[in-house]
Order: C-alpha cells, then structure tokens, then sequence
C-alpha cells in the first residue's frame, strides 16, 4: 500500500474529566487499562494520589467551562439584582411591611463589598419605590423570569460539571427555579426579621437589665448567624439545582458550598484593598467605573461558583459504584 493511500490519523477527541464520562467508561471496562505498571507507579508516587486526581479534575473543569460561564454569570448577575429587590417588595408588601423592604438592601449589601454595595444600594431604593399596588405585581413576575434565568444558569453549570443532560421540559425547570427563588426572597426576610428581633432586645436589656452583660455580648455574637446564610443558601442551591443522580449522599455536596463561601467572602474582603492600590478604574473607566467593579466583582463570584461546582463533580466517583456488583459477582 503506497504512502498517498494511507489513512489519516483522526482527531481525537478531547478526554472528558466529568463523572458521567468516567461512569459510561468504567462501564465499558476500560478502567483495567489504567492498572498497568504506570498507573500503579502512579498511586504510589503520585503527589497526593487521590488529591492529585481531584485538583486535575477541577483544574480541567475550571479551565474548560469556568471562565465563560463566570462572564455569563456577572452579566445575568447584574440584569437579575434588580429585578430581585422588586421581587422582595412585592413580597414585603403583600404581609403588610414595605418599609422593612429597604432592610433586604442592607442584608445583601452585606455580602458585597463596599464599593459594589454604593453602587447597587441607591439604585435598588430607587427601583423598590418606583411602583406600587398591580404595576407591582406586573413588576414581580417579570422579576421572578428575570431571576430564574440566572438560576437555570446555575442549573447548567452544575449539569456540564457531571456531563449529564436535561431530563425535564424547559416549562418545568422554570417552574422550579421560581419556586427556589420565592424559597430563598423568604429566607432572607426570616433573616431580616431575627435582626430586627435580635436588635430591639439587645436595647432594652441595655436599658433596663445592664447587669446582664454577657447576655448582651451573646447577642452581639448571635448577629453574625444570619451572615451564615450565605453557607447555607448555597448549599442549599447545589442540592436542588444537582442533576438528580449525583443528588444523593454518596456524593457530597457541602465541600463545594464551603470552597464557594469562602471565595466569596474572601473576594469580597480583598477587593477594596486591590482596587484602592493596584488597579486605577476611575483612570480607565470614568463615570462607569462603579459599574465595571461591580462587574468584576460579580465574575469572580461567578468563577468561585464554577470552582465549586467542579469540585463536587470531581469529589463524585460513579465508577467505582458501577464496578462494585462486577465485583461482588466474580468474588
């Protein structure tokens, strides 16, 4: 056969790191061909062993899928925050307490850093007190779309990370995304509403029972535990919005919460000192430069949630449940 007649090599394509990918390959065995002389050098001189596999699998992940997905994440972010705070008025209003409205400003406020939180703040009282009575609820269902778009976006990014694929029809997901926002808009009132209680409390014991300081100081300590809903409003995000066979408790879902929480909290703590003496974006950006921070600030908490999402997906070892009855079976 002459050298003209030779087949070309195929691309081949690229390896997929996802639990679904490495499940279908054990299924098929080719998880023997990984117990050669190399493989064994592997795990007993590999830098960590199943450390090391995890961080590739995140680090692969990451790089594949987290940087656009970040982008998306920042920009939905921005078009649904509004459109969130509507949704909480509307809420408020219907059990009587528009004016502890301008409180869920505050709480979210919380979470951001200062100069995102200047930003978003004067804007959201604005849009808060900008309708009333059915321009309201009008409002409020375009609110609950807007939101659940970024929530279906959350959807996507946790269904890439284990490779699988939608199962229900695009009206139901929906369906369910409002659901888990009205969930998380009531959360965040309970949240208010324990501060306003913790707060009124802590005064009249001030003013009346001064004897009893360290009950003062155990409230004090107590205002940090609705800043915890963050955690827990996480994870709580990754079990509903995890595709329904990796929801169980073989496969965890709290260290990508706790990775995603720390980034977050730790993003929101070093950007003020990075932006005050690294980076110049008045310089750059003029009049939009509160915009483009609150951008920035946004696509790295975008960036965290891809991490964290990622490692959940590499944590989950579908493969070795799948080769357990083989196993059992020819034991």
């Amino acid at each position: 056969m002459s050298a003209d007649h030779r087949a070309e090599p195929k691309d081949q394509e690229v390896r997929s790191l996802s639990p679904e990918a490495r499940k279908q390959r054990a299924r098929h065995g080719e998880h023997e061909a990984r117990s050669g002389v190399m493989a064994q050098l592997r795990r007993i001189l590999g830098p960590g062993s199943r450390v090391f596999e995890v961080a590739g699998r995140v680090l692969a992940g990451t790089y594949n899928e987290g940087f656009i997905h970040a982008g998306n994440l920042a920009y939905l972010s921005m078009v649904a925050i509004f459109p969130f705070f509507v949704l909480g008025a509307a809420l408020f209003e219907l059990i009587g307490g528009r004016e502890s409205a301008q409180g869920m400003i505050a709480a979210i406020g919380l979470a951001l850093p200062p100069t995102v939180a200047e930003v978003i703040a004067p804007v959201a009282e604005t849009v808060m007190g900008a309708r009333s009575g059915w321009l309201l609820g009008l409002g409020a269902l375009v609110a609950l779309w807007t939101v659940s778009s970024l929530i279906e976006t959350i959807r996507d990014i946790l269904r890439r990370a284990y490779g699988t694929k939608a199962r229900l029809a695009f009206w139901r997901y929906r369906l369910l995304s409002a659901g888990l926002i009205l969930g998380a808009v009531v959360l965040l009132m309970i949240s208010l509403f324990s501060q306003v209680v913790i707060g009124a409390a802590q005064q009249v014991i001030e003013a009346r029972l001064p004897q009893l300081g360290e009950l003062i100081a155990w409230l004090r300590v107590s205002r940090i535990v609705p800043a915890l809903g963050l955690g827990g409003s996480l994870w709580v995000l990754f079990v509903t919005l995890t595709p329904r066979s990796y929801r169980g408790k073989a496969f965890p879902k709290w260290p990508g919460a706790l990775f995603t929480t720390a980034w977050w909290v730790s993003v929101t703590a070093a950007l003020p000192v990075v932006l005050r003496d690294v980076f110049s974006y008045d310089v750059t950006y003029g009049s939009l430069a509160g915009t483009m921070v609150t951008l920035f600030f946004f696509w790295l908490v975008g960036l965290g949630l891809v991490i964290g999402a990622q490692l959940n997906a590499a944590l989950a070892e579908p493969e070795k449940l799948a080769a357990r009855p083989a196993e059992e079976t020819t034991g």
